[in-house]
């Protein structure tokens, strides 16, 4: 699934991406880690995989969008 980079902070390295319908999701230091990433700027695409759904959906990691 894709998304755009709404939040990032490098303390926590957690944040929040926004799935195209607009829908904002918080991710977590442990998915940011899975991705293997140093930074995140606000804006840019990524790629996420999750689990769950609605209420309940939670990202389990975070890379950036290759083409």
């Amino acid at each position: 699934m894709h998304a755009t980079s709404y939040t990032y902070d490098s303390g926590t390295r957690g944040g929040s991406v926004l799935l195209d319908d607009g829908t904002p999701v918080e991710f977590d230091r442990a998915a940011f880690d899975a991705g293997g990433l140093r930074m995140l700027r606000v804006g840019q695409r990524v790629r996420i995989e999750t689990e769950g759904e609605g209420a309940s959906l939670r990202i389990t990691l975070v890379t950036l969008q290759t083409f």
